[in-house]
């Protein structure tokens, strides 16, 4: 296999890898990424709170439910002591303290009443406020369709690229010497992607930009394998 044509394919090996890089760096940074992050976080605030307002909303019920089944029995009570206070038949005293009785209940009942009205007040006030977070929750996930859709489409464009350019390195790769492969990927993991660069005129490294003196280009040439002698890049005469 000639070594220089070995060398060119890796600087097209490296082009084609660039370009993946790229697509997957805008893949991992589109704008509506970010968006959706915030929408997603704001859309599990509100349901948050939608469920404890609902949770409060359960409990109100239930203590309204309990407080005016007790005011329906307290009702019926105060109402047969009453009849059976004013069907008479009772002596003065038992008169008497019948009427204090139901005078004890009355207050009871009219207590009672108030509690009932203030649980009530407090049922309709969460009620209203479940259907406002309710369709403040709606708002929100919508917005997060948008953003995922969004975000959907742009992935499949981006995929598509992606696919194409594996297609062309597939091609690449089986024309590249093993060994200079795995040294090239192990370069790329720690020079940023960039494993390989031309030996630009002047003696400029095509990957870290540094000029090497004629002596060094000479020794870099005479070498092997030429590798920039500050970056340790490979490099293409």
């Amino acid at each position: 296999m000639n070594e220089f044509q070995s060398l060119v394919d890796l600087l097209d090996l490296q082009a084609v890898d660039l370009q993946i890089d790229r697509f997957l760096h805008l893949r991992q940074s589109l704008p509506e990424l970010q968006e959706f992050r915030v929408a997603h976080a704001r859309s599990e605030q509100i349901a948050v709170r939608l469920a404890e307002i609902s949770d409060e909303f359960k409990q109100i019920s239930l203590e309204e439910d309990k407080a005016e089944g007790e005011l329906e029995l307290l009702e019926q009570k105060v109402h047969q002591k009453e009849l059976r206070l004013f069907a008479g038949g009772l002596s003065a005293r038992d008169t008497d303290n019948m009427r204090r009785e139901v005078e004890s209940l009355r207050n009871r009942e009219n207590s009672m009443e108030d509690d009932v009205l203030v649980l009530l007040d407090r049922r309709e006030q969460l009620e209203t406020e479940v259907e406002a977070i309710k369709v403040e929750l709606e708002s929100a996930q919508s917005e997060e369709r948008r953003l995922e859709a969004i975000i959907g489409d742009e992935w499949k464009k981006l995929d598509a690229e992606i696919a194409k350019k594996e297609v062309r390195k597939q091609d690449i790769v089986p024309l590249i010497d093993p060994d200079l492969l795995e040294l090239y990927e192990s370069l790329r993991q720690h020079k940023e992607g960039v494993a390989i660069g031309r030996l630009e005129d002047g003696g400029i490294c095509g990957g870290c930009h540094l000029r090497l003196s004629t002596a060094e280009q000479q020794q870099v040439l005479a070498a092997e394998l030429p590798r920039c002698l500050h970056c340790r890049r490979i490099l293409v005469p």
